[in-house]
């Protein structure tokens, strides 16, 4: 199979290339998804010698994440998907950062501001894929759920905020957390192609968004 696949909901902006399970990648660590992700995939399919219409679906990162960078990666996965005529598979940026992790039970966290974690459960199974357990949740450090059994690690932005208060929150279940641990491409580049064989793509326009947070874009009116 080959895909194209990306992630804006971070400060990182990246893209990768999967061809048959052979891998291109490239990061941007600016803010400036919108300028940053078209040359980096115009470059990858250069490098790769081929073009949109020869690749089998478009993964994307479909959040929770950035508000202004989910929007950019949706409407960008849309807008390419639409013109070469391609499925696209929503992967969640919350699976993928704990797909890149060493161990079996990730606890992925992202930075969402306003003293809040978006989080998830993932667990690898046979495949080497991280599943999700429960739901994925925007909340505060202090009130995470506690998951099942110990051993598990934490990984990404809302550790690297939050890793003392998430830490004293899961108390012996946490076996340890990884520093400045950043989403990549690859990942949902994985993700992405086992979601396309299982059925699991979708048409361009139901590439949506998963904000969690559904107020961010709602501006709040000063009481009367």
């Amino acid at each position: 199979m080959k895909l194209l696949a990306f992630d804006t909901a971070t400060d990182v902006c990246t893209a990768a290339l999967w061809l048959e399970g052979r891998i291109l990648e490239r990061s941007q660590t600016e803010s400036r998804h919108s300028e940053h992700l078209l040359p980096m995939v115009d470059g990858l399919l250069a490098e790769a010698g081929v073009t949109l219409r020869q690749l089998d679906a478009i993964a994307f990162g479909r959040g929770p994440g950035s508000f202004t960078g989910l929007r950019i990666g949706a409407g960008i996965a849309q807008g390419l998907a639409f013109g070469a005529d391609l499925p696209v598979a929503p992967v969640s940026s919350l699976a993928a950062l704990a797909q890149g992790q060493e161990g079996d039970r990730v606890l992925a966290a992202l930075d969402a501001r306003m003293q809040q974690v978006y989080w998830g459960e993932f667990v690898r199974d046979a495949e080497g894929l991280m599943q999700r357990r429960g739901v994925e949740q925007v909340l505060a450090p202090g009130a995470v759920p506690l998951p099942d059994g110990d051993g598990w690690r934490g990984a990404g932005s809302g550790w690297d905020a939050y890793g003392e208060l998430l830490a004293a929150r899961l108390g012996a279940r946490l076996a340890g957390w990884l520093r400045q641990q950043r989403l990549r491409a690859r990942d949902v580049a994985r993700l992405g192609e086992a979601l396309v064989r299982a059925g699991g793509a979708v048409t361009p326009d139901l590439a949506v968004p998963v904000y969690l947070r559904d107020d961010v874009a709602t501006r709040r009116r000063p009481p009367p």
